[in-house]
């Protein structure tokens, strides 16, 4: 009886450790911001090959590619202390990627909310959420149609800094838009 125990404490441990690093668009740990839950606003339906589009070339120096959107016209905006308001700066990022999708129709775009370290979970979930609708609204209002945009929110689940460290929490306080091939569900 102890070895089954044993065995099954260890496939439980492997199959967790598997989990570490969900699927960017799956269901993840927040929750959509528009009311679909965690993971369902991004997920179903996406054709996640990065690179293929208008030109068929992958890469940064491909000015159709999601390589070149991420470098070159930035994939993200960042956000003041316990904020969801739109910087200029954020709104100049903004506006080359509203040009950027409406130039690329192939693509369509996820925007993620994130919030750094401070606070409770669901606080900073609700505030990823509200910081990728704005980002969200702030595209819409730019010509983008709503329908190519979804948003989630993994509040401080998923930070790009890990210190605590005012100079991390400003690096971790943003929404990051993630470009994809394929149809919205």
């Amino acid at each position: 009886m102890n070895k089954y125990l044993t065995a099954s404490i260890l496939i439980g441990a492997l199959a967790l450790s598997a989990c570490t690093r969900p699927d960017r668009f799956g269901a993840g740990a927040g929750a959509g911001a528009d009311g679909l839950g965690a993971g369902a606003g991004a997920g179903a339906g996406f054709d996640q090959s990065a690179g293929i589009g208008q030109g068929g070339l992958g890469g940064a120096g491909n000015p159709n590619s999601p390589e070149y959107f991420a470098q070159s016209i930035g994939d993200r905006v960042l956000f003041s202390v316990d904020q969801s308001t739109l910087t200029s700066e954020a709104m100049a990022t903004l506006d080359g990627q509203a040009q950027w999708l409406m130039t690329n129709s192939d693509y369509l775009a996820v925007i993620e909310g994130h919030a750094d370290e401070q606070g409770t979970r669901e606080y900073n979930v609700a505030l990823g959420a509200r910081r990728a609708n704005a980002a969200r609204e702030y595209l819409i209002s730019r010509g983008v149609p709503s329908s190519r945009l979804r948003t989630i929110s993994y509040g401080k689940e998923r930070p790009v800094a890990t210190c605590s460290d005012p100079s991390c929490y400003a690096q971790n306080r943003r929404a990051v838009t993630v470009i994809a091939a394929g149809a919205l569900s």
